[in-house]
Formats: structure tokens, C-alpha cells, sequence
């Protein structure tokens, strides 16, 4: 799995925002290819594909984004989701260079001004409301490879491998073949299974986060993860166990959607 890392000093990125009251379903999934991220030869259709974010938490989220530091561009502006919205961005990997590989995560329990005194407390990534100036706090993460240069792209996964805050799901919108397109993640709280060592609870006294203790190493963290949501990462190395499911790709899809599951 690709480390993703900063890289907002990059221009900024137009994106469509669109808000609608929206409750999201996740479909049938099926296996994923358990690979790593590749990169293809042949060349790709280039069209932009378009991530909606839907919003089942009961609670409103920030959507948060950061990309690879390979010249990917970052978005500099992500909705904030009250409970039923959905908000879509469209992702610039037809743009110099070709591609756009990064994360999204819904930020949670969010006070102040943005640009001041903004923070979070999950996912915090700088103190802005729409766009993130540093790396997050760990978080559930959504990944994603579009690279016009692949034929197998785009490439996507749900990853648990720095903390589990709440359940995420990413769908494909519109597939019509080129690959598995199944669904990834799952919309279980595992809050509940977090190992004691691991979980942080929040100002309310409740179940917030859980915490890897090492992200390169199997753990009894890693191993509850993996015991009830198999579609999605609970360690770095994942992808390399032998008929792991937690790597999927649709080549031939319009988007995605990225539901934020309850955690209560």
C-alpha cells in the first residue's frame, strides 16, 4: 500500500461541491486483488471521475483530503457534511502529471474559526474548515489511485491501518466492467472491539478512536480488523498475505462513493 504524505504547497484545485440530503447503501462486495498500487503502460480514457462523500455518522462531519507526494494535486476545497448530506468532488487526474493518488476522512468534533482556531478532534489536519495544511491525525481513511496511465485504474481501498473512528465504505457509482468494482470496507462500529490498550475515549466519556499500536506489525489491533471487516487494511502489509481482500480496482466507472458510517 502507498504511504501517502503532504503535499498542499501545490497549487490549488477547483472542486464541485455539490450538498443534497442523501443516506448512502453499500452494495455487494466482492473480493479484491489484494495487490499494491501499480502503474501500467498502456495509456487510459482521460475523463475525470468524481468522489461523492455521504454522511450516515448522526453527526456532522469535515471532509479531509491529502495526497502523495508525487506531484498530486490537492483539493483545496472539501464540503462539511451535516447529518444525510452528501457532497461531491470531482478529482484533477487529467491535469499535469496524469494522476491524482490520495485520501479522504471525515473529520470529527470540529470547533472554532477556520484559518485561527479551528481544530479537531479526529482527523485533525491544520486549522482550516475546507481543505487540510498537514497530514491527519490518525483516522479511517479512504484511498484512492487514478492514474490515466493505467489501464487497471482507478485502484481503491479502506484503510484501518493507523486507527479505526468510524466505519467507511467506498462504492463504485456507475461501473460497467474492466475489473472486480466491488464494494470495500465495512459499515460495522468496531469501536466496541477495540482493545482496551487502544482506545481513546472522548469529552462525552464515549468510544472516539482506536488506535494501531504499530502499523507494520500484526497486532491483536490488526487482528480484530481483520476478523470483522476483511475488506479493509488493519496493517501495512496487508495486501501481501495470501488471499487478502483489501485492494480493489474498476477501470471503467463514472466515480465513487465514500459513505461515513455511525460509530455510535
Amino acid at each position: 500500500m502507498r504511504k501517502i504524505m503532504t503535499a498542499l504547497a501545490a497549487a490549488a484545485v477547483a472542486v464541485l461541491v455539490a450538498l443534497s440530503p442523501q443516506s448512502g447503501t453499500s452494495a455487494a462486495a466482492t473480493p479484491g486483488t489484494g495487490g499494491d498500487l501499480p502503474s501500467r503502460a498502456a495509456p487510459a480514457a482521460a475523463v475525470d471521475h468524481t468522489v461523492t462523500f455521504v454522511n450516515d455518522t448522526g453527526k456532522t462531519v469535515w471532509i479531509g483530503s491529502d495526497v502523495n507526494n508525487d506531484a498530486s494535486k490537492p483539493l483545496a476545497t472539501l464540503p462539511t457534511l451535516e447529518p444525510g448530506q452528501s457532497g461531491t468532488v470531482t478529482i484533477p487526474e487529467t491535469a499535469e502529471p496524469g494522476h491524482w493518488r490520495g485520501k479522504f476522512f471525515a473529520r470529527q468534533g470540529c470547533t472554532g474559526t477556520s484559518g485561527s482556531t479551528f481544530h479537531c478532534l479526529v482527523g485533525d489536519c491544520g486549522t482550516f474548515a475546507d481543505h487540510c495544511e498537514r497530514s491527519e491525525q490518525p483516522t479511517s481513511l479512504a484511498e484512492f489511485n487514478f492514474d490515466t496511465k493505467d489501464t487497471l485504474a482507478p485502484w481503491y481501498n479502506v484503510s484501518y491501518v493507523n486507527a479505526f473512528s468510524q466505519p467507511v465504505t467506498i462504492a463504485p457509482k456507475n461501473a460497467t466492467g474492466g475489473g472486480g468494482c466491488g464494494t470495500m470496507g465495512c459499515s460495522e462500529n468496531l469501536l466496541p472491539l477495540c482493545p482496551p490498550d487502544n482506545l481513546t475515549r472522548g469529552p462525552d466519556g464515549k468510544p472516539m478512536l482506536c488506535t494501531s499500536p504499530d502499523r507494520d506489525a500484526k497486532t491483536p489491533y490488526s487482528d480484530m480488523i481483520a476478523a470483522h471487516c476483511p475488506k479493509a487494511y488493519g496493517w501495512s502489509k496487508q495486501d501481501q498475505e495470501p488471499g487478502n481482500q483489501v485492494m480493489q480496482q474498476c477501470a471503467q466507472c463514472s466515480g465513487f462513493t465514500v459513505t461515513f458510517h455511525s460509530a455510535a
